[in-house]
């Protein structure tokens, strides 16, 4: 086990990066694709294209697929081949020609300095438009009843391991939150509450009356309060988790391997839902005020969920793990000695007497960026990994990594909000050398550099964040100007103004 770890330690540090990215996975079926109310949406970026015509046709078509940018920066060949150049790291935004991202969102982004082979990062921006799938009352909608609703989705995808999964749900998630909305519309609309059950579909197994089958009822406590919020957070919870399923099912024959952590942002009906598994970042800065939107989830931060999987069910440990957590490895010589430790009930640190059992590597070991689950993957949630493995075993890691993000909400309609107020979205590649205060100071000195109804503001501001992050290029590599180490990650960067250009009534 220890020969195994080291070698997990040795690729970590001398690859940087994980197997090459994989080609693109279809899309949802057709029972859940696009309505013909809704806008089409663009293709992608077009790929760059093989260094060499000499290549093999299946290196080639591996090279087209693997690297593909947001259809919003509507990247030319030429402005692939600069997006993909890790020397330069050039900065990439939207174009200025005046057709902007919805709410004049502002946009950029920027490849990493050689950590991995393309931008594993992935975007997307859209307006949906959601038709109820039926009315309340189960009858067959009539064409004059009951409109759709739109909300408008902002997504960040880190991939890891490759781009193939950041590109998949970058394409595929806003799909299933609209078919999990369907249901909703109606409900969404109408100011009462939820109803507790909806009808089954006329003439559809188990819609026949079912009254005779309930019996006398007990004195049963009031019925818990359903909010129409918690059934968009519920909403945006499932769809995670069928777009993990989706890629669990694909994994094989379209290759979509990796994984990413997954920064979504929902506007429906004036509140904005910040959804979010991984190590990515949101927060709101409003009249210099910092809002925080996300946490980060990490081998740390879910140090004690993982422990407690690890100790109900240890057969997912292999016997080559221990769910206890020790301040460092314990040595074979210390066998009967008391160390400190601490289990999945433990906030605070106790001392036990070390067994056997105790040589075991960690499930949880390191600390900040350099902490691992099973010595291998330094995020705890996320889309994907279904593949991903312990190095040189067969022991899977995807059980002890949840699809399932954490949702906030923010009521847009219980502030008075000023053209300065916005909600940044980064990648940890922003996060990993810029605080909060740093990007509120940022976005202070940017925005207060622009007309208030100037739009190209927000594109601007999220340009000096990802520049404030990559750093200048020096003799030792990207350096702030404090000539501490820039960002050597993809930073990618939303920037979204949460007042003036938009009606949020």
């Amino acid at each position: 086990m220890l020969n195994r770890v080291r070698s997990a330690v040795a690729h970590l540090v001398s690859s940087g990066g994980g197997p090459p990215p994989r080609p693109k996975s279809p899309d949802l079926p057709t029972a859940t694709s696009a309505p013909p109310a809704a806008p089409p949406e663009a293709p992608r970026s077009p790929p760059a294209r093989a260094g060499s015509a000499r290549a093999a046709p299946r290196k080639i078509a591996e090279a087209r697929a693997s690297f593909s940018r947001p259809t919003f920066l509507q990247l030319s060949p030429g402005g692939l081949r600069r997006a993909d150049d890790h020397a330069g790291r050039a900065v990439q935004s939207p174009p200025d020609t005046g057709r902007r991202l919805p709410w004049s969102t502002g946009y950029a982004e920027v490849i990493n300095a050689g950590k991995s082979r393309h931008n594993e990062d992935q975007a997307c921006c859209e307006v949906v438009y959601v038709e109820g799938r039926r009315s309340v009352s189960g009858a067959p909608r009539e064409p004059s009843r009951g409109q759709g609703l739109c909300f408008y989705y902002w997504g960040l995808f880190d991939g890891h391991a490759g781009g193939g999964a950041a590109e998949m749900a970058s394409r595929l998630l806003h799909r299933h939150i609209r078919e999990q909305l369907k249901d909703l519309v109606e409900i969404l609309q109408d100011p009462s509450p939820p109803p507790l059950c909806l009808p089954s579909t006329p003439g559809a197994p188990g819609s026949s009356d079912s009254s005779h089958l309930v019996g006398p009822q007990p004195c049963w406590p009031l019925q818990k309060e359903v909010t129409h919020e918690s059934l968009v957070v519920g909403a945006i919870e499932n769809a995670f988790q069928l777009m993990d399923e989706q890629m669990a099912r694909e994994r094989r024959g379209h290759q979509v391997e990796g994984g990413c952590c997954a920064l979504v942002v929902v506007y429906l009906l004036g509140k904005v839902y910040v959804a979010n598994a991984g190590d990515s970042r949101a927060i709101i800065v409003r009249n210099g005020e910092i809002i925080p939107m996300s946490q980060e989830f990490t081998p740390e931060t879910e140090r004690q969920r993982l422990q407690l999987l690890g100790f109900l069910k240890p057969e997912l440990l292999g016997g080559e793990f221990t769910h206890l957590e020790f301040p460092r490895r314990v040595q074979p010589k210390e066998l009967g000695q008391r160390m400190l430790y601490r289990d999945q009930n433990m906030t605070g640190w106790a001392y036990k007497k070390i067994e056997l059992e105790d040589l075991r590597f960690p499930l949880v070991c390191g600390e900040g960026k350099k902490a691992r689950v099973m010595a291998t993957i330094g995020v705890t949630r996320g889309l994907g990994d279904h593949n991903l493995r312990v190095c040189s075993s067969t022991l899977p890691i995807k059980p002890f990594l949840s699809c399932f993000p954490e949702v906030r909400v923010y009521d847009l309609t219980q502030y008075e909000h000023c053209p300065d107020d916005v909600l940044v979205l980064g990648t940890d590649g922003l996060w990993d050398v810029t605080s909060d205060c740093e990007v509120a100071a940022t976005v202070d000195k940017v925005l207060s550099a622009y007309e208030p109804n100037d739009p190209s503001r927000y594109t601007a501001l999220a340009q000096a964040l990802v520049l404030g992050a990559r750093g200048t290029p020096r003799d030792r590599g990207w350096r702030l100007p404090n000539n501490k180490l820039g960002s050597g990650d993809d930073i990618s960067v939303f920037v979204i103004p949460l007042g003036g250009p938009g009606s949020y009534s």
